[in-house]
């Protein structure tokens, strides 16, 4: 997948979906998945034009909270098909108009024959353009325009807000639903203090990125990729209130992980469902024997989450 930073003319005429699309929930893959289907069937090349930052950030000061990082975002788009990505910096663009947005971006740098978009996009300056705009300008381009509808869940739409929601209250399942995957992260594990493997329970560590919207900190059942397979995790995040941390950190426990050492390796951790609350505990034996039955609820939930995956080899 090509990545092009700057606002240059692509090679040949393009289906472009149009979005900031953090998280690239449900709703979002379905505008880029209608562009890349669009692109195939028209000799289009797929693309998507998306920002280095959210437009909040920039014009209301607001602290960034992405759902995931930039290398996933990246990488699921290119797993729907996505064949090359404008990735902008909003500060570039911030002030053009909704009808040079059209005239001198959509057609003159993205050469855009299709757009797709949300039903609630909105474009230009002070973010003037609506969906209704741009199919009316677009078409005298002879750009075709296709929003797509809003996607239901427990009958309200599918947000990032709503997602980001979630994840601050625990809530992962539902926002799992959501996203359409498991939400988790892919970190390089890091040296700790091996405390965990004194108590028989080593731990991976990975340390929360800057930028990302921060779960409700606490005990999580998780799924661990290494080398391809799944394994059960448990997986903490938080600040180590019994031990004590200077940063947020994410440290899982695979129960039935016996391979080799994983530190500095890019480690990628879902999360399936919420175990606990932060919690101080008297001493480390309680902290020993909590996180033991951690694993075992973990266990279960991990074999009940997957169980309906047709070859899924359970290492447990």
């Amino acid at each position: 997948m090509k990545i092009i930073r700057e606002l240059i003319r692509s090679a040949r005429p393009t289906s472009t979906a149009l979005g900031y699309f953090d998280g690239v929930h449900k709703g979002h893959q379905a505008v880029i998945r209608e562009a890349v289907e669009n692109g195939r069937k028209n000799d289009l090349i797929p693309t998507v034009f998306t920002l280095l930052q959210s437009p909040r950030t920039v014009l209301r000061g607001e602290r960034s909270s992405n759902i995931i990082t930039l290398d996933e975002k990246l990488s699921i788009l290119e797993s729907i098909g996505v064949e090359q990505v404008y990735l902008i910096d909003f500060e570039t663009i911030k002030k053009i108009s909704a009808e040079d947005f059209i005239r001198d971006i959509l057609c003159g740098c993205f050469y855009a024959k299709h757009v797709s978009c949300g039903f609630n996009y909105h474009f230009g300056a002070g973010a003037k353009g609506s969906g209704e705009m741009l199919e009316e300008m677009c078409e005298a381009f002879g750009i075709s325009v296709l929003a797509r509808p809003r996607i239901m869940y427990e009958n309200i739409p599918v947000s990032s807000t709503r997602i980001r929601e979630c994840i601050v209250s625990g809530n992962i399942r539902s926002a799992n639903v959501m996203l359409g995957r498991e939400y988790g992260f892919r970190l390089p594990v890091i040296h700790g203090r091996q405390l965990g493997r004194q108590w028989g329970t080593p731990t991976l560590n990975q340390e929360f990125p800057e930028g990302l919207v921060q779960p409700l900190f606490g005990a999580y059942v998780a799924s661990v990729t290494v080398d391809g397979r799944k394994y059960c995790g448990v997986t903490n995040i938080g600040m180590k209130p019994t031990v004590g941390s200077d940063r947020v950190l994410i440290e899982t426990w695979m129960p039935e992980y016996r391979g080799r050492e994983l530190y500095d390796e890019v480690l990628d951790v879902r999360l399936l469902d919420f175990i606990r609350g932060e919690r101080k505990f008297n001493n480390t034996d309680e902290l020993k024997n909590e996180i033991y039955q951690n694993g075992a609820e973990a266990k279960k939930v991990f074999m009940s989450h997957y169980s309906a995956e047709a070859g899924m080899s359970f290492l447990l």
